[in-house]
């Protein structure tokens, strides 16, 4: 199942709205195959772990199949895997976690041991991290949503408004551009587009089926043309602008550099309608890098699944430092699931329960 796991960490990225799934077929200790799902329309892992198997000569009759995610039992770009599986006469399928997905949901498990293929499923701790974003996704209109914070060990981001400040080291920098390689768009508000003027792209770059996206969120006034995240390039979507619907007029000059989706009916953005915006032009994931009040708004309405919170060995102080989060969220609990060592700086990554009557519990 390790191995599965590893396998199915290839296709970040490049699956999506599809899930990163990895399998391995094995007669004992010896493996006969593996494979993963590489893009969304290909071949799915279990598939792909079978034609593997086949190539090298071997007969996974009699075999078992690991696989980090219950195989599909619907028709939908590819046939059911669960079929697959049965015809391929493997007897034992370990499957690391159940599919989230309705159309699925528990079908290719029962499919398997109806015809008499002997399943264990393992609910293993990395196969339910590969799915964490697929998972909350496929249960609601809007795209998984992971907050990256990074602030020093006072909870300040700048020593001043409006200042650009460097607070983490290189293993962090590196960090966050996995980060975004994973997730379908990176998500910025307009104060950051304004002060730090990030090209915000993947470094090294690296090839990927699906174009990254890049997407500014402006609560009232637009930015300027000229800022780096709308400079065209390779391998790169058009940068979307998510602005309010009442302010067609301003945002009238972004037209030629990016793609305006107005959101709402007012002059304020309308984060909740923002958001089904982009899960309804295929966007399943997204990594908000944005500055402290975008970051407010997230947290304030429950639009954060999981939050990425890097702290650096400093202390800003003074009376002028910004925090992290402007005005600070109420009633928001985290369930920290990861602590870890990037280079000088800590990162606490935790998740958010889904809220109720208002506030994330």
């Amino acid at each position: 199942m390790r191995r599965a796991c590893e396998l199915a960490e290839r296709g970040r990225g490049s699956t999506s709205p599809n899930p990163s799934v990895g399998a391995v077929v094995a007669l004992g200790s010896t493996t006969l195959g593996e494979g993963y799902h590489r893009v969304r329309g290909g071949a799915h892992a279990e598939v792909e772990a079978l034609r593997d198997a086949a190539a090298r000569g071997n007969d996974v009759r009699g075999a078992t199949i690991y696989v980090t995610l219950e195989p599909c039992d619907h028709t939908g770009l590819t046939p059911p895997c669960s079929l697959a599986v049965v015809d391929a006469g493997v007897v034992r399928a370990v499957v690391g976690a159940h599919d989230p997905n309705p159309r699925t949901a528990g079908g290719g498990v029962a499919r398997l041991r109806a015809a008499g293929v002997a399943v264990d499923v393992a609910d293993d701790a990395w196969s339910q991290s590969l799915i964490e974003d697929f998972g909350r996704a496929v249960a609601r209109e809007r795209p998984y949503v992971r907050l990256k914070l990074a602030a020093s060990l006072d909870g300040r981001v700048a020593p001043r408004p409006g200042e650009r400040h460097w607070l983490t080291g290189i293993e962090s920098r590196e960090y966050v551009r996995e980060l975004r390689a994973a997730c379908d768009a990176v998500l910025v508000g307009a104060g950051t587009v304004r002060i730090d003027d990030p090209l915000l792209t993947v470094r090294p770059a690296r090839a990927r089926r699906r174009p990254y996206v890049r997407v500014v969120a402006c609560e009232r006034d637009p930015v300027p043309r000229d800022r780096a995240i709308f400079a065209p390039l390779e391998g790169y979507a058009r940068t979307i602008v998510l602005a309010p619907a009442g302010a067609r007029a301003r945002f009238a000059e972004l037209e030629t550099v990016a793609d305006i989706v107005f959101c709402g009916e007012g002059d304020r953005l309308d984060l909740a309608l923002a958001l089904a915006a982009l899960r309804q032009r295929g966007i399943a994931s997204v990594l908000c890098e944005g500055g402290p009040t975008l970051a407010q708004h997230l947290l304030e309405g429950g639009f954060v699944d999981r939050v990425d919170w890097i702290v650096a060995p400093a202390l800003l102080g003074g009376p002028d430092a910004v925090a992290a989060l402007a005005g600070g969220p109420g009633g928001v609990t985290l369930r920290f699931d990861r602590v870890e060592r990037l280079g000088p700086d800590v990162l606490l990554s935790a998740v958010l329960a889904e809220p109720s009557g208002g506030t994330l519990v």
